[in-house]
């Protein structure tokens, strides 16, 4: 048994007694509400106080909103892992929920208040939950964990310098794909800690034969190429050595991912979702590439969406399943519920990389937010209950 699953609620609800619990649901109700509404502000139907422009809003809520609560949930669980201390809970727990909320009201309503004052509520969030990992981290003496804190500490800058691009330049722009990059080297990351993993526990029981090549120095090779390329794309996106970059990181991680044995899982979503999802990284930082070789504006726009419903959307929702599944004492099988989330999601994906190739049509553009918004809806109906009950 975990340290996170040894935890006791102390006078306070379920929900407050590990991270993953609020932080999830809050999370995939929110990231279905931003899209949901995304189309009505773009077309004017409905307006926010902001002083984003809409998809300044849609953007960064989907980063710094969305994959953010995410982020929190799953540090927040996995931390008291690597520690063996009880998880941050109760009162604290609450805190930065309570911060997280703030900075989205913040943002919807920064129109009505001083940039600098919407700045300050919108970064405490991070701030709050850096701070939070490096006490724990620290107090535990996982020192070797520390380094968690790089991705969440850039990921805090990238969000100062949003609302700094759009408050002196109109529109943000190095800080969109800075964000969107650190996050897809956050996946590379985790990614190769929680695929491979998964993956030779359930060959081992249920398939044997190959399984996924150890983490050594090839993975350490191809997460710091995705870091100098996507390094690279934020600051120069049409530069012909940021397009060889990406090329090569791209080509380096599908043989990263071809190493881990996902064609053997097929008979288990739960494992092979975390395979699908990954693939989407490869695929975006090719398509960044083709943007940044031929100065082609749609292909960046495609990278942009491959990386962020593909990569983000899929993987979240692989980690956010199995996580609640695990951490409530429920047995790790998906359901009929839990394989729509997964279709949804895949096909929100692909239905959103062809609208950016075809945008007259733009029924493709509303059948991605539809099906976008189903699969975080059908993840709050499915795994709510399990995150606001006690541990089965």
């Amino acid at each position: 048994m975990t340290a996170a699953s040894q935890g006791k609620a102390g006078g306070y609800p379920a929900i407050l007694s590990y991270g993953f619990r609020p932080f999830f649901l809050l999370g995939a109700a929110y990231g279905a509400l931003v899209i949901l509404v995304w189309l009505p502000i773009l077309h004017g139907a409905l307006r926010t106080h902001s002083s984003f422009y809409a998809v300044d809003w849609h953007v960064h809520e989907s980063l710094f909103g969305y994959v953010a609560a995410v982020i929190a949930g799953f540090l927040l669980t996995a931390i008291p892992n690597w520690t063996g201390r009880l998880p941050v809970q109760g009162l604290p727990l609450l805190m930065l929920v309570l911060l997280w909320l703030a900075g989205r009201v913040a943002v919807f309503f920064s129109g009505d208040m001083h940039w600098i004052v919407a700045l300050a509520i919108d970064s405490a969030f991070l701030t709050a939950l850096a701070t939070a990992a490096a006490v724990e981290i620290v107090a535990g003496r996982n020192w070797r964990n520390l380094m968690v804190l790089v991705p969440v500490s850039l990921l805090l800058a990238s969000n100062v310098l949003f609302h700094m691009e759009v408050r002196f330049n109109g529109i943000s722009d190095v800080s969109r794909r800075l964000a969107i990059g650190i996050i897809a080297v956050l996946i590379t990351i985790i990614g190769g800690r929680v695929i491979p993993s998964f993956t030779r526990n359930w060959l081992a029981r249920e398939n044997p034969g190959r399984l996924p090549a150890p983490f050594g120095r090839f993975d350490g090779l191809s997460i710091v190429l995705a870091a100098v390329a996507l390094a690279a794309w934020s600051l120069a996106p049409n530069n012909r050595v940021t397009g060889i970059l990406l090329v090569i990181a791209a080509g380096v991680h599908l043989v990263r991912l071809a190493r881990w044995a996902g064609d053997r899982t097929l008979r288990d979503p739960l494992v092979l979702i975390l395979h699908a999802g990954y693939f989407f990284v490869p695929l975006g930082l090719l398509l960044a590439a083709l943007g940044a070789l031929f100065h082609d504006h749609t292909q960046e726009v495609a990278a942009i969406h491959v990386l962020g419903v593909g990569a983000m959307g899929t993987m979240t929702l692989a980690v956010m399943t199995r996580a609640t599944l695990g951490h409530t004492g429920h047995a790790l099988r998906a359901d009929t519920w839990t394989c729509l989330i997964y279709v949804f999601i895949v096909l929100a994906a692909l239905t959103r990389l062809a609208a950016v190739f075809w945008p007259m049509n733009t029924s493709l553009l509303h059948t991605a937010a539809t099906l976008w918004s189903l699969s975080f809806l059908a993840f709050c109906l499915r795994y709510g209950r399990m995150l606001i009950r006690a541990r089965a």
